[in-house]
């Protein structure tokens, strides 16, 4: 027996070597044959049976597209596009550029401070102020996000001396606890409306819309929704967690604004507010909210993202941030309320220099969604990966949530916020400006000629005027 083991671990062995030693020695000639017969195919079957044939077809239709049109063919329900807003190209901010100083006026130091504090709803009675003016969009419990990942979230803010937003979900009372400045997002939904909630509230933001779906609701299964936050949403076991389209049956304009007066009564004063998606016709739905009585007004871009979103709502509503806030700007200064209403800008916007850039376009402050929640999961997204995407580290009901660790959620939280700070910062003393207050949109310009017009700003091809007066005297 023991002969025997010994001869077929012989046979075994020596035919590995064989093999290892042929394709050490013959790897050249199998890699060319296989290139030969592929080739051969490729290059001679008829084009009708060719497999190359589904590049043609995927330039025509895209790689997306094709996917998502084999998820419809597959499910026959709505898509929910996850973890993202418009797949498509919008005009955006990356061709207008900032104006640095360089003979005069001279640049600040890099050792002297730049004042970044605003303030949300100054005519309020509790007016809500911030040391910096990006705050932590609505992701909310439950609906969108874990625990673990709304507690750091909302430690972060307050250890930047931020504010975070509730969003649709529950409401966790250690979340409420731990962040500094809260903003609660009424939504369209019966969670989230308790006394002491709307009390601790600094902030109330009431929903009708946003960029990634217009204004519609939506409706989470109680299997996808199981655990703490039924309790915490008040749902009963089997029961559906339902966000709706309206607040009111047969809503009315009269309706929206009896809940402005109704919250601002409860609260005792401090800013309320109404959420809307940018559209077409942002002028009428701005004097709506003006006669209201708003203390601020959020425009959520067509390039904003949620947790899901069917791709029809995600691609084919709403109009760019940047023509959104420019409009909304101009409206509201049209309309003697600059500085009277607040005005919220977000959709689209990752990275400092696209807050920077919307602040000096007439914005009094930036919602953070998407790149906060890349900045949240970080390197523990690489838990998920390669086999689930990486929100499962971050979702509810993702299958890593239990893995994530608040600590380094906190961590990377705040150092993304504090980074972007200190980019804003540096930004604004390249600009000879010792505070944000000083920054307007006299301090952009254009490489897009169209851009230019549109915001109207200089383009930079062209002399600016003040320039050309300047040379003329």
């Amino acid at each position: 027996m023991s002969n025997l083991l010994q001869y077929i671990t012989f046979t075994i062995v020596s035919l590995l070597f064989i093999v290892t030693l042929f394709m050490l020695v013959g790897w050249r000639w199998i890699t060319k044959q296989i290139m030969r017969k592929t080739g051969k195919i490729i290059l001679t079957d008829s084009y009708q049976e060719n497999i190359m044939e589904l590049m043609p077809g995927l330039r025509h239709m895209g790689l997306q597209n094709m996917i998502e049109n084999s998820l419809r063919a597959e499910s026959g329900t709505v898509l929910q596009r996850p973890l993202t807003g418009s797949s498509k190209k919008w005009p955006d901010l990356e061709s207008i550029t900032f104006l640095p100083v360089q003979v005069s006026p001279s640049l600040v130091n890099g050792d002297e401070d730049v004042d970044l504090s605003i303030t949300i709803g100054p005519k309020a009675k509790k007016p809500m102020k911030l040391n910096i003016p990006l705050m932590i969009s609505g992701m909310g419990y439950g609906v969108g996000l874990s625990e673990q990942a709304r507690l750091s979230l909302a430690t972060a803010a307050y250890n930047v001396g931020t504010a975070i937003n509730s969003g649709e979900g529950g409401v966790l009372p250690e979340e409420l606890n731990a962040a500094g400045k809260y903003i609660l997002q009424y939504s369209k939904a019966h969670w989230a409306k308790d006394t002491e909630v709307i009390k601790r509230a600094d902030m109330i933001e009431i929903k009708l819309g946003q960029g990634a779906i217009a204004g519609m609701g939506k409706k989470v299964p109680p299997q996808d929704l199981p655990g703490r936050a039924r309790s915490i949403m008040k749902l009963y076991d089997n029961e559906e967690a339902v966000i709706g389209e309206n607040f009111f049956k047969n809503q009315t304009l009269r309706d929206i604004k009896g809940l402005v007066d109704e919250l601002r009564r409860s609260t005792d004063g401090v800013p309320i507010g109404i959420k809307i998606g940018m559209s077409g016709k942002i002028e009428q739905d701005l004097d709506h909210l003006i006669e209201m009585g708003v203390d601020f007004i959020v425009i959520d871009g067509g390039q904003a993202a949620m947790k899901e979103a069917p791709p029809i709502l995600a691609d084919d509503f709403g109009i760019p941030t940047l023509h959104g806030v420019v409009r909304a700007v101009r409206h509201l200064e049209k309309r003697n309320m600059k500085g009277q209403i607040s005005l919220i800008v977000s959709g689209g916007l990752l990275v400092p220099g696209h807050f920077l850039k919307v602040l000096a376009l007439g914005a009094d402050a930036v919602y953070v969604g998407s790149a906060m929640l890349f900045a949240l999961s970080h390197t523990q997204s690489l838990k998920a990966v390669p086999f689930e995407p990486p929100n499962q580290a971050v979702w509810y009901n993702g299958k890593f949530r239990d893995q994530f660790n608040i600590e380094d959620g906190i961590k990377s939280s705040e150092k993304f916020l504090t980074s972007s700070v200190e980019e804003i910062k540096t930004a604004l003393r390249a600009m000879g400006k010792h505070s944000l207050k000083e920054l307007s949109k006299k301090d952009l310009m254009s490489y897009d000629e169209l851009t230019a017009k549109m915001v109207g700003i200089p383009f930079s091809f062209k002399e600016m005027e003040d320039n050309k007066r300047g040379n003329d005297g």
